[in-house]
């Protein structure tokens, strides 16, 4: 049968949606409460839905009954602090699963090759039902930084840089696309998750939103290009070494973060 999918999504995977007047609302990311759970980078998470509305991260299926990442229950305490973001998370009026605030440290290029990942969205998720999809809400000023998603983790020849200004606003295939974020700065990114379900409310909000995947890709020179990929082979050629002294092969699991 398949799942139901956004035709916006298609071709590559992902849609840049109109800019977002982040300068409007407060810095409600600062004052709701966070877990050390780790995704690629030094990363802390704030949830604002969770399983069963507990500050906690952990992927539904990893629960009891498990499930699949939707049907996120809202955590009164976080939704009382951050209304805004809540408010934005459920202006779609598609399903919500997990959704939560992550706070990354600063992250080289070359790292963030090295860290670029595949998200278990739609583990349990029943065939027929909508294709789980993550919005990514840029809430800091990060103009140095972006977003790089690849269709290939170690292929640069498709490679999307996606710039992370102050409400940046972009919905990812992050099961079918390899991602991670460049951070360039000295304080800590923060950035609006949420798991939404594709169908005909999504693809009705990417639409009043003016949802494009053709834009230009964050300019970055050569050198740090190379550098970059260079970087991440030095580091997955270590970690296949440190595999390999044990018997064993590496495997590349998709990210339950």
């Amino acid at each position: 049968m398949g799942y139901i999918k956004s035709a916006a999504l298609e071709e590559k995977g992902f849609v840049v949606l109109d800019s977002y007047n982040q300068e409007l609302d407060p810095k409600e990311w600062l004052d709701i409460e966070y877990n050390d759970w780790k995704s690629s980078g030094d990363t802390r998470f704030a949830p604002l839905a969770s399983a069963f509305g507990d500050i906690e991260c952990n992927g539904f299926w990893n629960h009891k009954p498990p499930r699949t990442d939707k049907d996120g229950v809202w955590i009164d305490s976080q939704v009382e602090k951050a209304p805004n973001l809540t408010r934005r998370a459920q202006e779609p009026g598609a399903n919500v699963g997990r959704c939560r605030v992550i706070e990354l440290q600063p992250t080289p290029y070359g790292e963030c090759l090295y860290n670029l990942h595949q998200d278990d969205n739609n583990r349990l998720n029943p065939d027929g039902t909508g294709w789980v999809v993550r919005g990514f809400f840029n809430l800091t000023d990060d103009k140095d930084s972006y977003f790089v998603l690849r269709e290939n983790r170690t292929d640069p020849s498709i490679e999307y840089r996606i710039a992370l200004p102050a409400g940046a606003q972009l919905i990812v295939d992050t099961q079918r696309l390899w991602h991670a974020a460049t951070h360039n700065g000295d304080e800590p990114r923060y950035c609006l998750i949420t798991s939404w379900t594709s169908g005909p409310e999504l693809d009705a909000y990417i639409e009043k939103y003016n949802g494009t995947d053709d834009v230009p890709n964050y300019e970055v020179d050569q050198e740090t290009l190379e550098l970059g990929y260079a970087e991440q082979a030095r580091k997955d050629a270590a970690r296949a070494a440190y595999y390999a002294a044990k018997g064993q092969q590496v495997k590349q699991a998709m990210s339950e973060a």
